[in-house]
């Protein structure tokens, strides 16, 4: 709850509720069910960026976390956006609270870092501030040096035992979908998602690219006002109405085959196609779009930085890293495209251009006694012309084209000698 605005820091409340309590283990899945007002109790060590304003987004009264919001393994900026926001945040509250000593829906008050029952005291841990957030992610940040060197540590390690990604029989499954000669976008719903999509909109209108969305992804697209060619995904992350939209369907699956996400399909009546593969679905959604023969992959919401591979998790980003090699110069970030796109002005365009001047500009003419003059001078030059040309596909021959009028209607040279009509003597 905001109260007031101090040097451009938001001050909260120290005490909030009754509230009703909402908690889940994962943070996305709490805020598909997450209500303004509710208080939130999260399980997440080092919130993440998209985490963060998920939850900002859902608008609760606080935020309550089990685990430390910054451990300090990486400068991770989830929890200072939760702060900014005004939203208090607890921390380190206790892994006891998902143990049932909390009961979903029911009414709970937070005050000081405590989490109250009534009068008894149900979990307890620490406020964070912007101060305390600030001050742990500097600390964070000194530490990057050995972030560096355990992320390359820990692609080695995946390439020499987990990954597929790199190897010469790596398959990629046939799917209906032709990219050939296309370009592809890909929507994760990541960094900027909303904001990328809306910058697009030209692109996608002019270059009308194959429309792949990652899980979530799918649901971006469709709120943008399009409709997904393909979805790809473990799909629990992903609405029934983007499914039911005639979206072809891939499910990321495990090396091994088993795909749990096929049960949720089979379930809706809905065919699909398995991709049996290590690493991340939006790794997968690039590799398929490159084996297919995209000619450009275009990326929104994807991660890109050292910071964002480090919120997906250590598994995930070591994976990701590889695609990237693996894709190639044929992948390009979407704020790149926008800055670098153009819209091309069509013929057609210019045409429509022209004629809406010329309206515009008969209609002004049209509204004066000069401007009515002259159109009829020019109406009747081209009465005249089209005479002529008609007279030559006739088949005879043209006569002089003259704007006097016709002989009967021409005074006589009597009458011009003697306009009053005298005769002579």
């Amino acid at each position: 709850m905001i109260l007031r605005r101090s040097r451009e820091r938001v001050e909260v409340e120290q005490r909030v509720g009754p509230a009703v309590v909402r908690l889940d283990r994962r943070t996305k899945d709490l805020t598909k069910r997450l209500q303004p007002g509710d208080i939130a109790v999260i399980r997440h060590a080092d919130i993440d960026r998209v985490s963060a304003e998920a939850l900002v987004a859902c608008r609760p009264a606080a935020v309550v976390n089990a685990h430390r919001s910054v451990s300090g393994r990486y400068p991770n900026l989830g929890p200072g956006i939760i702060v900014a926001a005004g939203i208090p945040l607890v921390d380190d509250a206790g892994e006891e609270l998902f143990d049932g000593r909390l009961t979903e829906g029911e009414e709970y008050v937070l005050e000081d870092g405590v989490l109250l029952s009534g009068d008894e005291a149900v979990a307890r841990g620490t406020v964070q501030t912007a101060g305390t957030v600030e001050k742990a992610t500097k600390a964070a940040e000194a530490g990057m040096g050995e972030v560096l060197t355990d992320f390359v540590d820990n692609t080695i390690e995946y390439i020499r035992k987990d990954s597929d990604l790199l190897a010469d029989d790596f398959e990629v499954p046939l799917v209906r979908t032709s990219f050939t000669g296309r370009h592809a976008l890909i929507v994760v719903r990541g960094y900027h998602y909303k904001e990328d999509l809306a910058m697009l909109a030209t692109y996608i209108r002019e270059h009308r690219p194959v429309l792949i969305g990652v899980d979530g992804g799918a649901d971006a697209i469709m709120e943008a006002g399009l409709t997904p060619h393909m979805i790809v995904g473990d799909m629990d992350s992903v609405s029934d109405a983007a499914l039911t939209s005639g979206a072809e369907l891939v499910v990321h699956a495990y090396r091994d085959g088993r795909a749990p996400g096929v049960e949720r399909l089979t379930e809706l009546g809905l065919d699909c196609v398995k991709f049996p593969a290590s690493g991340t679905s939006e790794d997968i959604a690039m590799l398929l779009a490159d084996d297919k023969g995209a000619e450009l992959i275009v990326a929104v919401g994807t991660h890109d930085t050292l910071i964002e591979f480090l919120d997906k998790g250590r598994k995930g980003m070591a994976s990701t890293f590889l695609t990237r090699l693996r894709v190639g110069s044929k992948l390009i970030d979407a704020k790149g495209v926008s800055l670098l796109y153009r819209q091309r002005i069509g013929a057609w365009q210019l045409v429509l251009l022209a004629v809406a001047g010329l309206v515009a500009l008969g209609a002004a003419l049209a509204a004066t006694a000069a401007g009515q003059t002259l159109l009829g001078l020019v109406m009747a030059q081209l009465d005249g012309f089209f005479q002529w040309v008609s007279s030559l596909f006739g088949g005879g021959a043209a006569d002089p084209v003259s704007l006097a009028p016709p002989a009967s209607e021409t005074p006589s040279a009597t009458a011009i000698a003697h306009p009053r009509g005298l005769s002579h003597p």
